[in-house]
C-alpha cells in the first residue's frame, strides 16, 4: 500500500496517560514505529509536543474519546501541521485491525497511508462559545425539570394552579406561591393576587387555589423557587457572556435570524455549532451529511430500503428540529409549503426533519455568501409543474360531477 505520510503519529489518549506511536522512514526505506507512553497534565504533554517535533512530525491523529483529547489537542494546536481528530466507529470499520496491535500503532499505521479522516474541529472562539450555549441550554433544561416539581407539589397540595393559569411562574403565580410558602390559605386573598389577563378568571381561580397546604409543602415550595432563582441568574449570566462572545459575529447572526424559526437564541447556537467559516464543507450536501439530517442511504442494486438517519450532532438536531417546528407555522413561507406536502404521506415527524434539513442547507448558503435568506414562497412546489397540478384538480372536479372547462387568464 501506498505510503501518503512518511512523518506521522497516532495518540492513543485515556485519562491518565497517552500512548503515542511516531511512524518514520527506517533502514532500507522501510517504515518504522516508535512507541512511547505520556501523562496528560501540562508539562507532559509539552514533552510529548517536544517529542514530536524532534522527530519532525507534521501529521498526528488521535481518536475523539469523550472529552481527554481536548487537552492534548490545545497543547499540539499550532505547533503541529496537521492535528487529525477521527471517529473511533471509523477507525475500527478499516478492515485489517489485529487483536495485538496497540490502538496508537494503528492509528499511527491508518494515518501513514493516507486512510483517515479528520473530524469538524472549529477554532478556539467558537470552541468557547460552544461550550457556553450547551452550558445554557442544559441549565434551562433544568429549569424546565425543577418548574415541573414545583407543579407537581402544587398538586400534591390539592392546588389546581396549573389547571388556570398558562404560566404558573408567572407574576400572578409567583405571587401566590409566595403567599402559600408565608403561610396564607384563604383563595380569595390568594386570587386577589392574579394580575392582566389571569384576573379575569378569579371566578375559577378560588376554587383551583382551595387546596390542604401543610408546612411540608411549603418548605417544598421554598426550596425549589429558590433552585429556580439560582438558575435564572446562572442564566442571565450566561446571556451576557455570550453576547460578548458573539458580538464579532453580529452580521452571521442577523442573517442567520432572517430564515423562518431563527430567532436570535437559535442562531447563537447555530454559529456555535457549525462556525462561520463554511470552507470545510465544500457544499451544503456536506454540511448536511455531517449532521446527519439527510436521507439514508440503504440501496441493493435497484431496490432501495427504509434507512433512518444515523446519529449525528445531537445539539444541532435538536435546534434545527426545533426552528422547523416554527418555521413550519409560519404562514406563505416555502417551510410550510414543504412540511405541509410531505407530512401528508410521510407523517409530521418526517416531514419536519426535512425541514430542518433546508433550513440547515439555507445557513450553509447564507453564510457561505453572507447574505440574507430569500424565501422560494408557499406556491414553489406549485411552479415546479404546473400541468400535473391543473390535471389534478380537473379531475378532482370531474370525480365530483362538475363539467370543467379551462381557459388561460
Amino acid at each position: 500500500m501506498q505510503v501518503v505520510n512518511e512523518r506521522c503519529a497516532g495518540l492513543d489518549v485515556h485519562k491518565r496517560q497517552v500512548v503515542a506511536c511516531i511512524r518514520m522512514p527506517g533502514e532500507h526505506g522501510k517504515s518504522s514505529g516508535v512507541v512511547r507512553t505520556f501523562g496528560t497534565t501540562t508539562p507532559q504533554l509539552l514533552e510529548l509536543l517536544s517529542w514530536l517535533t524532534d522527530h519532525r512530525i507534521g501529521k498526528v491523529a488521535m481518536e475523539s474519546t469523550g472529552v481527554y483529547w481536548r487537552p492534548v489537542y490545545h497543547v499540539l494546536e499550532g505547533s503541529v501541521d496537521e492535528i487529525l481528530l477521527v471517529n473511533a466507529q471509523h477507525v475500527k470499520a478499516v478492515p485489517g485491525r489485529k487483536t495485538d496491535v496497540k490502538d496508537c500503532e494503528w492509528l499511527a499505521q491508518l494515518l501513514e497511508h493516507g486512510l483517515l479522516r479528520g473530524s469538524f474541529v472549529p477554532p478556539e472562539p467558537i470552541r468557547d462559545l460552544r461550550d457556553l450555549t450547551r452550558f445554557r441550554k442544559t441549565l434551562i433544561q433544568e429549569r424546565s425539570s425543577h418548574v415541573n416539581r414545583i407543579a407537581k407539589t402544587l398538586e400534591l397540595a390539592n392546588i389546581k394552579l396549573g389547571s388556570v393559569a398558562t404560566d404558573i411562574m408567572g407574576k400572578s403565580g409567583r405571587a401566590m406561591m409566595q403567599a402559600l410558602i408565608d403561610g396564607k390559605r384563604d383563595p380569595q386573598q390568594l386570587a386577589d393576587l392574579s394580575l392582566g389577563v389571569l384576573r379575569k378568571k378569579r371566578d375559577a381561580l378560588e376554587p383551583a387555589l382551595t387546596g390542604r397546604v401543610r408546612d411540608h409543602h411549603a418548605f417544598l415550595l421554598r426550596q425549589q423557587l429558590k433552585v429556580v432563582d439560582d438558575l435564572e441568574q446562572r442564566i442571565q449570566e450566561l446571556d451576557v457572556r455570550i453576547d460578548e462572545c458573539i458580538r464579532p459575529f453580529a452580521d452571521e447572526v442577523a442573517h442567520l435570524c432572517t430564515i423562518p424559526g431563527v430567532r436570535h437564541r437559535t442562531a447563537e447556537a447555530l454559529i456555535a455549532e457549525i462556525g462561520v467559516d463554511m470552507t470545510r464543507f465544500p457544499t451544503a450536501a456536506h454540511l448536511a451529511s455531517w449532521a446527519k439530517l439527510c436521507p439514508g442511504n440503504n440501496q441493493s442494486g435497484d431496490k432501495r430500503r427504509s434507512a433512518s438517519i444515523g446519529k449525528g450532532n445531537s445539539w444541532v438536531k435538536a435546534t434545527l428540529v426545533e426552528a422547523a417546528w416554527a418555521a413550519s407555522r409560519t404562514k406563505r413561507s416555502y417551510y410550510q409549503a414543504q412540511f405541509n406536502r410531505l407530512r401528508a404521506r410521510r407523517g409530521p415527524k418526517k416531514a419536519v426533519t426535512a425541514v430542518a434539513h433546508s433550513i440547515l442547507q439555507a445557513c450553509w448558503h447564507i453564510l457561505q455568501a453572507n447574505t440574507e435568506h430569500r424565501d422560494l414562497g408557499r406556491t414553489y412546489f406549485e411552479s415546479l409543474d404546473r400541468n400535473r397540478l391543473r390535471r389534478h384538480h380537473i379531475k378532482r372536479l370531474k370525480d365530483l360531477g362538475f363539467t370543467v372547462t379551462v381557459e388561460a387568464a
